[in-house]
């Protein structure tokens, strides 16, 4: 009866158990794999069997047929090599270990080497919660490995160090848990607040963005400093807990964004892709779903540079996850969700020339071409951004001034604490740790406002035309501006620079 070896698969962002069985019959010399395997799967049997017979073993000249189970699971990459060589030796006699508690994992190269996957903390994951108690996995996974405690994580080289060490006759040393201590030491900050002149509204505006999650508007001429503010914001942002790194590590292992270089994502992502950038790169997707640009920014920022100049079609497919906070990719063989919970920062100009809002110089743009450039941006998507903000041109004694600003390691202490109350605040709300993530129940719950309050909100609601969205919002934001001065309850000063924060016309 052909032994099962365990292996795994991702679909999506997690990781799903895979059996290999493996039968060796008589018969003219053949294999065979099926399970519905990829071209990458299929290949494996060239790869499976140069390794063998690289690694002192032998490949049995006969029929072999391959299962990866269960069968209707589309099978990709090339997670099953290793398992389906061991699975070969183990039903030919040629090796002899208990695989009930045992997981592999690992490319094989043809020489019997293994090469690192894709997605390793993923299938570690999965491993722990299945109650696996060994997972071997490639050598140059072993960082991202040293993530997961409380399961045993072999890494190794070849498949002759795995015979040898089923056999008993190789050690090798296991994965040491990471030290969370020095992971989450703050990494030093490129774009510091203190290198930008002037532009104060603006700078408060980047502090209740990062103290709340909230989504960001920069507007303005060309040279005024947003791509600048922008990069600037992860300065500022709140450390990354344990629980975040794992989130963050995960997408980009499944990703495959993950080297010998970068093992760990440590640092709050900052992605800024090009405006010719395509709907599936920005929300993931591919006949085997990958993450997409938003994903890649969750927990952390994603830039949208000249913001009217992506296509409509592909800045429409942000609206779903900037409401909801995760994207679904759905394809005729698999569904995967992805989660998306980034702070938008977008920038843009006026009008095509970039001048139509700079007092000193005149804009050459035609009222129509203004007009067509500004409804680029749907009401919708806009309707999504809480903060609009004016980013004006600085004046010589500002830009030539020698004072430096306020850093931002001080601006991040305050951001801190916001971030602490909110913290305490939704210890109980699972999925939920910014104002910004907060739903009509969490909005009536923490958003209460007294009598006057009410009815200053109802003179705002009239003469603006709010709408519903911008109400909730405009509450949110207000909770965010009153937790940064530590203030339980929402003033109406609260309320009042929220509102002036909403686009000048609804």
């Amino acid at each position: 009866m052909p032994a099962k070896i365990y292996s795994a698969s991702l679909i999506g962002l997690n990781a799903a158990l895979i059996e290999v069985e493996v039968d060796i019959s008589g018969g003219l010399p053949k294999t065979i794999i099926v399970g519905l395997p990829d071209a990458a799967v299929q290949e494996a049997k060239e790869r499976v069997k140069s390794a063998i017979r690289n690694s002192s073993a032998i490949f049995p000249p006969t029929h072999i047929a391959v299962n990866l189970a269960p069968a209707d699971l589309p099978k990709n990459g090339t997670y099953y090599d290793l398992p389906i060589a061991l699975s070969i030796l183990h039903n030919s006699g040629q090796i002899f270990f208990e695989p009930k508690d045992k997981l592999f994992v690992g490319e094989l190269a043809l020489d019997g080497n293994l090469r690192t996957v894709s997605g390793v903390l993923s299938i570690l994951l999965m491993a722990k919660e299945r109650g696996f108690k060994q997972v071997f996995i490639p050598k140059g996974n072993t960082k991202e490995a040293s993530l997961v405690t409380g399961i045993e994580i072999i890494p190794v080289k070849s498949l002759y160090e795995v015979i040898g060490y089923l056999q008993g006759l190789i050690k090798v040393e296991m994965v040491e848990s990471a030290d969370w201590n020095r992971i989450l030491q703050t990494p030093e900050t490129v774009f510091d607040m203190q290198l930008i002149k002037g532009q104060e509204a603006a700078k408060r505006a980047l502090e209740i963005a990062a103290s709340g999650g909230h989504n960001l508007l920069l507007s303005g001429p060309p040279g005024t400093g947003k791509t600048l503010l922008a990069k600037a914001l992860p300065s500022i942002l709140p450390k990354l807990t344990a629980d975040e790194v794992l989130e963050i590590t995960k997408v980009y292992s499944v990703a495959g964004l993950l080297n010998i270089n970068k093992t760990l994502v440590t640092a709050r992502p900052f992605r800024s892709p090009h405006h010719t950038t395509s709907g599936i790169a920005l929300v993931g997707g591919g006949s085997n779903p990958k993450p997409g640009e938003i994903s890649l920014a969750h927990r952390g920022v994603l830039f949208l540079d000249e913001f009217p100049e992506f296509s409509r079609s592909v800045l429409e497919n942000l609206r779903q996850p900037l409401e909801d906070g995760i994207v679904t990719v759905a394809r005729v063989h698999s569904t995967a969700t992805f989660p998306a919970q980034f702070t938008l920062v977008a920038a843009q100009n006026p009008c095509p020339c970039g001048y139509y809002s700079d007092p000193t110089k005149s804009c050459i743009c035609t009222p129509g071409q203004i007009m067509k450039y500004q409804k680029k941006i749907s009401g919708p998507l806009l309707d999504r951004i809480d903060l609009h903000v004016e980013v004006g041109r600085l004046e010589y004694e500002k830009l030539s001034s020698e004072s430096p600003g306020e850093s931002s390691e001080n601006i991040q202490v305050r951001v801190q604490k916001a971030r602490d109350i909110q913290t305490e605040r939704f210890t109980n709300l699972k999925g939920i740790k910014t104002n910004s993530e907060m739903g009509i129940k969490e909005i009536k719950e923490f958003c209460q406002l007294g009598s006057d309050e009410q009815n200053f909100m109802k003179t705002a609601v009239v003469k603006m035309y709010l709408s519903a969205r911008s109400y909730h919002r405009i509450l949110k934001l207000a909770r965010t501006i009153a937790d940064l001065e530590g203030i339980p309850d929402i003033a109406i000063n609260h309320l009042a620079e929220a509102l002036q924060y909403r686009p000048k016309v609804e």
